[in-house]
């Protein structure tokens, strides 16, 4: 209703009433070149002028791709300084002074340094003062090509020097076993040492890549997942093939590699070692443990394969390495040791096995920095080269008595007598080995000798001829002397009556 009202009403209205309308706004006239006009025919570009335009392009899209190049580097560097600053966010146990840290940058900075041996006592005492480290990297190759330039292998002993990128290519028999292990362990790896993920387009995990070469470069090697802890410290440190290079120092060159063997029989002689350093220098703790049969293969096994890795903090591992780049394997020995020695008085408060075992499986590694500094300063002051050899033979003796005495039947006594056979063929080859680096030394000490005798007959020659050049030079000095004084004599006057 109300609709057609309004309707009716608009339909009524009067426009006269509206009064007198403004007038209209004259209309512009339409230019004849505006936009109705005629377009103009565009002008045709020339082929040059086209070729130019061509040019122009194609430089502005390499210039972008140049640029877009450039942002891809500087972000991929900028994650790596990233990934390098997590990798390195650990807890230093001896904090590097600015002395100590410009001491090993002249050392890592010295020309021609892989071929100039450096003072044992000034890199021992260097070590001990600590390690940067941003520098540990390098510092850890530096100890490794000071150690092969004074402990110089036959060619014969030397591993094959395959390079990494063809042992990556190369297939293994334990490539299934590896990657199996992987997945179990990389989860607890990426938890412990915080990497982060590499780029894409690379292998997914250095460890893919770095067992199964480690695998192909030693067909012995177990392919245990404790080898994964030594890997990760190594790769926290340096790139994956440097790594790699380490990884194969420690196994060859300082003595890690028996201990991952199948047979695992250089491992119960280190338990065998440990208890009988705790008997000679920790009677009472030994007699304790003793007494709650509990053997160092209970709490002490994975310290050995890990290298402590698997249970202490990064920065105590990380000055464990520095010493084992320095000193060799021993110095496991001496860490476990002085752990247990400075815990005595509270691993002798417990008086049962499951507390006992708990208190140095989980207690003991949260050790407080003081205490990790001591243990490491302990450890530099500690020499048992001598006691691990005298027990390694005491272990062999037990062994071949133990065989002797007890009473077997035909077939166990041969199957006793064969491994202990394949036993004594392993400690033969080891032996063996030892042997021809030594016989290396020699051969090389001698070819030293040699070479210093030559020189010496050469520098006797030289100073024979010299003493004689000097007697003649005198000789003629005098000569020269009395011929001079002849002259400058007065001559007598002839033409005097």
């Amino acid at each position: 209703m109300y609709s057609l009202t309004q309707k009716k009403v608009y339909c009524t209205l009067n426009y006269s009433e509206l009064g007198e309308l403004p007038p209209r706004s004259p209309l512009e006239p339409v230019c004849e070149d505006g936009s109705f006009g005629p377009v103009p025919e565009e002008k045709r570009r020339t082929s040059r002028e086209l070729r130019e335009l061509w040019r122009k392009a194609i430089l502005q899209q390499i210039l972008l791709l140049r640029m877009e190049k450039e942002n891809q580097k500087l972000q991929a560097s900028k994650n790596d300084l990233l990934n390098k600053r997590l990798k390195l966010d650990y807890e230093e146990i001896t904090p590097c002074l600015k002395e100590v840290t410009t001491v090993w940058e002249k050392m890592l900075s010295t020309p021609g340094r892989s071929k100039i041996k450096f003072d044992m006592e000034k890199m021992h005492s260097a070590v001990g003062q600590g390690v940067p480290r941003h520098h540990r990297g390098e510092i850890w190759k530096f100890l490794a090509e000071q150690y092969h330039l004074k402990h110089q292998l036959p060619r014969k002993q030397q591993p094959k020097d395959t390079p990494y990128k063809e042992l990556l290519k190369q297939l293994t028999s334990q490539q299934h076993a590896i990657l199996i292990d992987l997945g179990r362990v990389a989860l607890l790896l990426e938890c412990s040492f915080s990497l982060l993920p590499p780029p894409p387009g690379t292998c997914r995990s250095p460890r893919l890549c770095f067992r199964p070469g480690s695998a192909r470069l030693c067909r012995k090697w177990d392919t245990a997942k404790d080898l994964s802890f030594v890997a990760g410290i190594l790769l926290l440190h340096m790139g994956e093939e440097e790594a790699f290079h380490m990884l194969k120092f420690l196994m060859f060159d300082r003595g890690l590699r028996k201990q991952y063997r199948p047979d695992m029989i250089i491992l119960q002689i280190q338990m065998y070692q440990l208890s009988r350093l705790l008997h000679d220098y920790h009677r009472d703790l030994y007699n304790h443990l003793e007494e709650h049969e509990i053997g160092p293969s209970l709490y002490a096994a994975p310290w050995f394969l890990t290298v402590f890795a698997s249970q202490f903090p990064l920065g105590f591992v990380a000055r464990v390495f520095d010493m084992i780049f320095l000193q060799g394997s021993e110095v496991i020995f001496k860490v476990a040791l002085s752990l247990l020695g400075s815990h005595k008085p509270l691993i002798l408060q417990h008086e049962n096995l499951e507390t006992i075992v708990d208190f140095i499986k989980n207690t003991l590694p949260n050790l407080g920095l003081v205490q990790m500094e001591k243990t490491i300063n302990q450890v530099f002051e500690m020499d048992i080269s001598k006691q691990l050899q005298a027990y390694e033979v005491e272990y062999h003796v037990l062994q071949e008595e133990l065989i002797d005495s007890s009473p077997l039947s035909d077939n166990q006594r041969m199957d006793k007598l064969e491994k202990t056979n394949s036993s004594l063929r392993k400690q033969n080859l080891d032996l063996l080995e030892q042997l021809q680096v030594a016989n290396g030394r020699i051969q090389s000490l001698e070819a030293t000798v040699e070479k210093l005798l030559a020189n010496e007959s050469k520098l006797k020659q030289a100073a024979l001829a010299l003493e004689l050049e000097r007697s003649a030079l005198l000789r003629t000095v005098e000569e020269l002397q009395r011929r001079t004084a002849e002259l400058r004599a007065p001559q007598p006057d002839l033409m005097q009556p």
